[in-house]
C-alpha cells in the first residue's frame, strides 16, 4: 500500500507532523514487515491543535468528534451518501435536500441541516477548500463549535473541558433527530472516556487516549426528553417493534395480505411461531441496493418479498417490518429464512463506503447485539452472515444468489461495536497445518484488488479499503485467483469483478491450515486448496485458540457431499407430496481435507407455509427430521455437511 493511497481515506498518517515517520513506515512492500510502523495520537495532530487554537476548542473533542461522525477518514474529498464531507461530516444542506428531493419529491423532503454552509459562514473558508481540504474541513468544524457554543453562553477555550460541548456537539452533528444528535454525543464523550484507535491492515495506528469526562445534566436531559417523547408518541401510535429501550425505531408493516384467489397468492411473509418453531439460529446482513425511501416502498407491496428490519444510512433509524415470530422472505434459501431474522442497510454493495456510515454501524450494531442476547444467537461469522454468504439451495440457483453487503462492509469494526471483537479468543502464533485459522486482515488500508464498481474494468474509483483476503491456486502474487465452480458453471475464470465472491475468504470466517510456505498460508476451500498472503509479523489470519471443530471424511468416504440446506429425511413427512428432496451442491470434499465447524447440530426441518390461513389443516408446521448435519466454512459461503459422512473433531 502506497501512501498516496493511504492518505485519501487517512489523512493523519500522511499529513502534519506524522508524514516523515509515516513515509518511512509505509515505504516497503504490501506485506513488509522491515519496519516499526506508527503510531499516532490523534489529540496532539498539528490539523487539530492549530484548529482549535484558532476557535477555542479542545484538540481531543474536535478528534472525538471526527472519530465518531468518520473515525478519522477522509474519503479523498468524496461525499457520503448524507452528502457529508470531510473528516468531520459537515453536510452540505442543499445538496442533501436537492438529493433527497429527488428520491422522496420536493414536497416529502424533511428539512436537512447545512453544516457545512453554516461551517463556512463562521470560519470565513470556501465551501470547496471546506470539501476538499482534510485540515480546511477541521478548522471550519471548529469554528461552528464555537460560534454555537458562544452562542449558547457556553464557556470556550481549548482548555475547556469537553464534556461543556456536549449540547454544541449534538446540535451541530448534522443529524435531524433527537435520538440520533443524542446517540453522536454520547459517543463522542465514550470516546473520550475510553479512548479511541484505528488500527490499519500495516499495523499502523490511530490513538485517542482516554480521560475524565463528566456531563452536567442540564446539558444532557433536554436531548433525552426529547427523545423520549418522541418515542413515546411512536408507541401511540401503535408500533410494535421490537428492539432495546432508547434505540430510534418506526413500525412500517409489511403487509400480509391475500391478492388472489388461490391460497397461495399472498404475500409477502409467513406466520410462524418462532422461536419455538422454527428455532431462530442466524441473522442475515443485507443492503437495499436502493434507497431508504424505496426500500419502505418495497417490503410494503404484498406482491413483494420482506425483511424484519431496514436501517437508513444517514443517521441509523431503524423501521421494523414484521415480528421476529414470523418468517420473512429475504436470503433467497428457504430454510434460511426459516432460521433467520433479515436486516437490510441502505446502500449499494458496489459504493460501500459512502452509504455504510458511522450512525448505521452504531444502530445497526445495537439492534443486532439485542437481538442475539433475545434469541440466543452467537455473536460470530457463523451466525451472522451477510446475504453474501447464503448459500445456494441447488447447483442450478447458485450463480443467481446475492452478493451484499459486499467486499466493502466492515465486519471487524461491526463486531467491534457490538462488544465481540473478532480477535477475541484467537493468537497471532505462526499457524500450524491442522489449525482453525479466523480471517482478520483489518479492514483501514487492506487494498485488496476489485474492479468494475462502475464501469468494466475499473479500479473502482481507486483503493479502497476491503474485508477479504484474496485466494490464489499457488503461493504467489501472479498465480491464478481460486475459483467457485459453483458460481462460474460454464467453466469462466474468477475475476477481480466486485460481485464475484469466488477467490476472497472474508474477515471473521474460519478455515483450516492445509499448508504454509514463508509468507503465505493454505486453506482448504470449495474442495480444492487456496493460499493468500499471511506475513508472521503482520498476520491477516490468527490461529483460533478453542474452534467449534473440524470436519474430514470418513474412512471409506471418498468425497464429502455438500448441501445448502438441512431438509429432514423423507421418512419425517407424515405427507408424501410434502417431501423436500434433499439436493447436493455440484462442491464435493475429497478425503483428506478439513473444514471448520461453525454449528455443529443444525436444526434438520422444514417449515411448511403454502396458504394464507392459519387454519389450513397441515399447513404453518414445522416438519423435523432424525438425519444430522453439520454447518461448516465452505468458501465464500456457508454450506451443510451430513454427520454420517463426516468425522467431527473437537
Amino acid at each position: 500500500m502506497s501512501t498516496s493511497s493511504l492518505s485519501r481515506r487517512h489523512f493523519l498518517l500522511a499529513t502534519g507532523a506524522t508524514a516523515g515517520a509515516a513515509t518511512a513506515a509505509l515505504a516497503g512492500p504490501a506485506g513488509s514487515a522491515t519496519a516499526t510502523p506508527p503510531t499516532v495520537r490523534v489529540d496532539d495532530h498539528d490539523m487539530f491543535w492549530r484548529a482549535g487554537k484558532e476557535h477555542g476548542v479542545p484538540p481531543a473533542l474536535l478528534a472525538a468528534v471526527s472519530y465518531a461522525q468518520t473515525r478519522w477518514q477522509d474519503h479523498g474529498g468524496r461525499p457520503s451518501a448524507s452528502v457529508g464531507y470531510g473528516p468531520m461530516h459537515l453536510v452540505d444542506g442543499a445538496l442533501a435536500a436537492e438529493a433527497r428531493a429527488a428520491r422522496v419529491g420536493k414536497d416529502a423532503a424533511p428539512a436537512t441541516l447545512d453544516t457545512l454552509g453554516d461551517a463556512a459562514a463562521a470560519s470565513g473558508l470556501s465551501p470547496e477548500a471546506i470539501r476538499t481540504d482534510p485540515e480546511a474541513n477541521i478548522r471550519a468544524a471548529a469554528a461552528l463549535l464555537a460560534r454555537h457554543q458562544r452562542r449558547a453562553g457556553r464557556p470556550v477555550g481549548v482548555r475547556t473541558a469537553p464534556g461543556a460541548w456536549f449540547a454544541t456537539v449534538a446540535a451541530t452533528s448534522g443529524l435531524t433527530t433527537s435520538a440520533a444528535q443524542l446517540d453522536l454525543a454520547d459517543v463522542v464523550v465514550a470516546t473520550l472516556r475510553d479512548g479511541g484507535r484505528v488500527q490499519l491492515a500495516d499495523g499502523a495506528r490511530l490513538v485517542l487516549p482516554s480521560r475524565n469526562v463528566s456531563v452536567a445534566r442540564r446539558q444532557r436531559d433536554p436531548l433525552v426528553a426529547r427523545t423520549r417523547r418522541a418515542q413515546r408518541e411512536q408507541a401511540r401510535r401503535g408500533a410494535k417493534v421490537e428492539a432495546p429501550r432508547g434505540l430510534d425505531v418506526e413500525w412500517h408493516e409489511a403487509p400480509y395480505e391475500q391478492y388472489g384467489e388461490g391460497a397461495g397468492d399472498y404475500g409477502n411473509h409467513d406466520l410462524a411461531f418462532r422461536p419455538r418453531a422454527p428455532k431462530i439460529t442466524h441473522i442475515v446482513v443485507h443492503d437495499t441496493e436502493c434507497s431508504y425511501e424505496t426500500a419502505l416502498d418495497l417490503v410494503s407491496d404484498p406482491t413483494y418479498v420482506s425483511w424484519q428490519y431496514t436501517l437508513r444510512s444517514s443517521d441509523g433509524l431503524i423501521a421494523q417490518h414484521a415480528l421476529a415470530r414470523d418468517v420473512c422472505w429475504h436470503a433467497g434459501n428457504w430454510y434460511v429464512n426459516m432460521h433467520s431474522i433479515g436486516m437490510e442497510h441502505e446502500g449499494y454493495a458496489a459504493e460501500g463506503a459512502p452509504w455504510y456510515s458511522e450512525p448505521m454501524y452504531r444502530t445497526s450494531s445495537k439492534l443486532l447485539s439485542w437481538l442475539s442476547r433475545q434469541h440466543d444467537i452467537p455473536l460470530d461469522r457463523a451466525h451472522v452472515i451477510g446475504h453474501d454468504q447464503v448459500p445456494g439451495t441447488t447447483t442450478p440457483t447458485i450463480p443467481g444468489m446475492h452478493w451484499d453487503p459486499g467486499p466493502f462492509w466492515d465486519w471487524e469494526h461491526y463486531f467491534e461495536l457490538m462488544g465481540a471483537p473478532l480477535r477475541r479468543g484467537t493468537s497471532n502464533r505462526k499457524p500450524r497445518v491442522g489449525d482453525v485459522v479466523r480471517i482478520l486482515p483489518g479492514f483501514v488500508g487492506n487494498v485488496q484488488p476489485v474492479t468494475g464498481c462502475e464501469t468494466g474494468g475499473d479500479a473502482c474509483g481507486g483503493p479502497r479499503d476491503t474485508n477479504f483476503v484474496t485466494l490464489r491456486v499457488a503461493p504467489s502474487s501472479s498465480a491464478a485467483l481460486v475459483n467457485d465452480i459453483g458460481l462460474h458453471q460454464n467453466g469462466q475464470p474468477a475475476t477481480t469483478e466486485v460481485a464475484d465472491i469466488s477467490a476472497r475468504a472474508t474477515a471473521g470466517t474460519e478455515f483450516v491450515v492445509a499448508d504454509v510456505q514463508g509468507d503465505w498460508t493454505a486453506i482448504w476451500f470449495l474442495g480444492v486448496i487456496a493460499w493468500f498472503v499471511n506475513p508472521r509479523r503482520r498476520p491477516t489470519a490468527r490461529v483460533v485458540e478453542r474452534p467449534v471443530g473440524r470436519v474430514r471424511a470418513k474412512p471409506g468416504v471418498a468425497k464429502v457431499k455438500v448441501y445448502g440446506r438441512c431438509y429432514p429425511e423423507q421418512e419425517a413427512y407424515d405427507v408424501a407430496a410434502d417431501y423436500q428432496a434433499v439436493s447436493p451442491l455440484v462442491y464435493e470434499l475429497p478425503a483428506g481435507q478439513m473444514y471448520a465447524v461453525g454449528e455443529l447440530n443444525p436444526v434438520t426441518d422444514y417449515y411448511k407455509a403454502k396458504t394464507y390461513s392459519l387454519d389450513t389443516p397441515n399447513d404453518h408446521v414445522d416438519i423435523v427430521g432424525q438425519d444430522k448435519y453439520v454447518q461448516i466454512s465452505l468458501g465464500h459461503r456457508i454450506g451443510f455437511v451430513r454427520r454420517a459422512e463426516v468425522d467431527v473433531l473437537r
